[in-house]
Formats: structure tokens, C-alpha cells, sequence
């Protein structure tokens, strides 16, 4: 009689836990503000002939952009240099916030501004080993383009990009082998 009564109660226990969470239906997520984002990943390598951590520790700090960016300006302007959730100014007027991190990598997000669509840009550079001697550098981009007008201006936007990205591989390859960059242009 107590087993009967016992399992009574469990059962009316469980029905009161359950109804509550059966009778609400999960609300619906608010829409989305890009609901058709037109993502592209972009990903670029280089060769280096040296160790990974030796090319890492040549051009991986944080504002190390700079020096294989020539003519482009870099400021740590909150946190530390290096550290998750600092935020490097480029030029005085893009910011980027390290978001992740390891030994030989970082990623960057740049943050939401007011009045422009947000096109979600992040990026990841890493020195990857590829023997105990040699590595290459990685850097990928990833971003939403659909705020382009068309497919043919997404394209010409992602090789901007590449073309851009793949010059400062070279440079951080320069770089990272002991060699020196030439001074950049003067401006007109």
C-alpha cells in the first residue's frame, strides 16, 4: 500500500514539474538584424624558414601589425598588448579586440559601430609548424558581405582583401627570417 501510494506521488510530483514546462512552448529568438548573411572565409598561407615559435615571436604581438603593415599606425588603447580583450586602434580610427588567443595565434573581432551594418570581421593569424625548422603563417578573414551590392562586388571585396592580406604574409615572412622591410611610400 505505501509502494502504491509512494509511486502516486511520484508520479503526481513529476506531472507537477512537467506540465508547467510542457504547457510553455519556448519563445520563438528575435529575428535576426542580417537575416540573409552571405558569409565568406577567407584563408591565406606562407611559407617561413624558420620554427614556428621563432616567426611567432618575430611577428605575433598584437600591435606587430604595424611593423608588417608599413604605414599603418597601431595603439594598444584599452587592456595589454597580448592579452584577451585588448583593443588595438589602427590609424586612429578602426578598432579590433583580441577575442581569442594561444602560444601561436590570435583572433581579432572588430566591434559593432553605430549606423553601418556590421559585417561580423574577424581575424586569425597563426604560426603553424610544419617541421622543426620550417612553419607558415595563416592568416584567415572571415566576414559577412552581404551588405554588397552583388555577387560580382563580393568578389572584387574578398580579393581586395587577399591581395592586401597575402603582401603582409610576405612581409611577416620577410620579418620573421631576419630580413628588413623597405620604408613605406610617402603619402601624396
Amino acid at each position: 500500500m505505501a509502494s502504491v501510494r509512494n509511486q502516486a506521488l511520484a508520479a503526481a510530483s513529476l506531472a507537477l514539474l512537467a506540465g508547467p514546462a510542457l504547457a510553455q512552448a519556448p519563445a520563438a529568438p528575435p529575428p535576426l538584424a542580417t537575416p540573409n548573411a552571405s558569409y565568406v572565409a577567407i584563408v591565406m598561407e606562407q611559407a617561413v624558414d624558420r620554427p614556428a615559435a621563432e616567426a611567432w615571436k618575430a611577428v605575433g604581438k598584437y600591435c606587430d601589425i604595424a611593423a608588417w603593415s608599413p604605414g599603418l599606425k597601431c595603439a594598444i588603447v584599452a587592456g595589454k598588448d597580448g592579452e584577451l580583450g585588448a583593443v588595438r586602434e589602427l590609424n586612429g580610427a578602426t578598432l579590433e579586440v583580441l577575442v581569442a588567443k594561444t602560444d601561436l595565434s590570435y583572433t581579432y573581432a572588430q566591434p559593432v559601430r553605430v549606423g553601418q551594418a556590421y559585417n561580423m570581421y574577424h581575424g586569425t593569424l597563426e604560426a603553424r609548424p610544419v617541421t622543426a625548422k620550417t612553419s607558415k603563417l595563416v592568416y584567415s578573414l572571415v566576414l559577412d558581405q552581404s551588405m554588397l551590392a552583388d555577387d560580382a562586388a563580393r568578389k572584387a571585396d574578398a580579393e581586395r582583401r587577399r591581395t592586401r592580406f597575402t603582401q603582409a604574409l610576405k612581409d611577416m615572412k620577410t620579418l620573421a627570417e631576419g630580413g628588413k622591410l623597405p620604408p613605406p611610400a610617402p603619402a601624396k
